[in-house]
């Protein structure tokens, strides 16, 4: 039978001790009211998930437009939280971590995932590089790309790591190929209820399908006719999902990312896809960047990269490897980029700053 949202499993326990439902009422109380900044935020989302309505509000990050209210049903939740302790096989007991910030849908569902399959949960300040035991072994945890990078050398203690949120580069991926736990790169949003899909960052088996995403239990996979992504997942959602993510759909349980709808640059009649460029760039630009366009009479748009710094000199022997049509007509610098709440680069808003739209 599955976990109705308003059960506390028995085997729950928070920072080492047990709760029951009235409990951890008395627990998020506590936190509202003299916590450390992160137990406030976990209290404040501890009393909306036990109240009396079937549903929370949810803040998107903002990174693909302004950040809006989201209505999701707790039942769904519950869901999810299951379809992802069925595919990374958790059990009751299992000890998890959270070092993300509450008050997001990544960190919410890990506390759900505990609530509800009975989880061992350790919470702590979420940060560039957790503070917490080292020595302490875990199932799972899941991660920022920035955490993941920081946190590389001390992956062994836990089994199974997801990372999300933000591009995984090449460089991060080299950091943890030979490690021992098995490291995912997931794909979802607040809309979806977390992640619908994973795919395999180290650890291959040489299996074809580690290439792509694959989904979830009880979730299938389709394109529109832009060809971007549609999610049905009934028991997420009571009608399909459509991204604005341009995929290519291997099987209706697994695809590949290709990059966002809104990012699609169309230069001289020639479709580009910037997350793909920023791919083949990844280690060859030191810090933060991103590939976008600008209007122009002849090409309807031009390619240009924005880069996060000083200006200085970029070698044009970085575009080797990219296609003829990929190679950026001009090159920004820009001091600081703008950022969504949730720490993600705001494009618009640095091309906004920049006078380049």
């Amino acid at each position: 039978m599955t976990p109705n949202y308003r059960n506390v499993h028995l085997k729950f326990k928070l920072d080492n001790l047990s709760y029951k439902y009235d409990d951890l009422m008395e627990v998020a109380y506590s936190y509202v009211k003299e916590g450390l900044p992160y137990q406030y935020e976990l209290g404040n989302f501890l009393l909306d998930w036990l109240d009396e309505k079937d549903y929370i509000i949810v803040k998107t990050s903002g990174s693909t437009g302004k950040p809006k209210n989201v209505k999701i049903k707790k039942q769904a939740m519950v869901n999810s939280a299951i379809a992802t302790g069925d595919y990374f096989k958790l059990k009751p007991g299992d000890k998890i971590l959270n070092c993300l910030p509450s008050n997001f849908i990544a960190g919410k569902m890990t506390i759900v995932r505990a609530i509800a399959l009975g989880l061992e949960l350790d919470m702590v300040q979420p940060a560039a590089l957790p503070l917490i035991d080292y020595e302490k072994d875990y199932t799972f945890c899941a991660f920022t790309p920035m955490q993941l990078k920081n946190f590389a050398k001390y992956l062994k203690n836990i089994k199974t790591v997801i990372v999300g949120g933000g591009r995984v580069s090449q460089a991060i991926v080299d950091l943890i190929k030979d490690k021992k736990p098995n490291v995912y790169e997931t794909y979802g949003m607040t809309e979806t209820v977390s992640h619908i899909a994973v795919k395999k960052l180290n650890n291959f088996t040489g299996e074809k399908e580690e290439e792509f995403f694959t989904t979830l239990p009880g979730i299938k996979v389709s394109k529109d006719d832009r060809g971007c992504l549609v999610i049905n997942a009934p028991k997420l959602s009571d009608e399909e999902i459509i991204t604005n993510d341009i995929v290519n759909v291997i099987s209706d349980s697994s695809f590949e990312w290709l990059g966002r709808f809104d990012n699609v640059v169309n230069s001289g009649g020639i479709k580009l896809y910037p997350e793909q460029i920023e791919s083949k760039l990844q280690d060859k630009i030191p810090g933060e960047f991103f590939i976008a366009s600008r209007e122009d009479d002849t090409l309807g748009d031009k390619l240009i990269l924005v880069v996060e710094g000083e200006k200085r000199d970029i070698d044009n022997s970085i575009f080797s490897e990219l296609d003829k049509y990929e190679k950026p007509k001009e090159i920004h610098f820009v001091t600081n980029f703008k950022e969504t709440k949730s720490g993600k680069i705001h494009r618009n808003k640095t091309l906004e700053a920049l006078n380049l739209i």
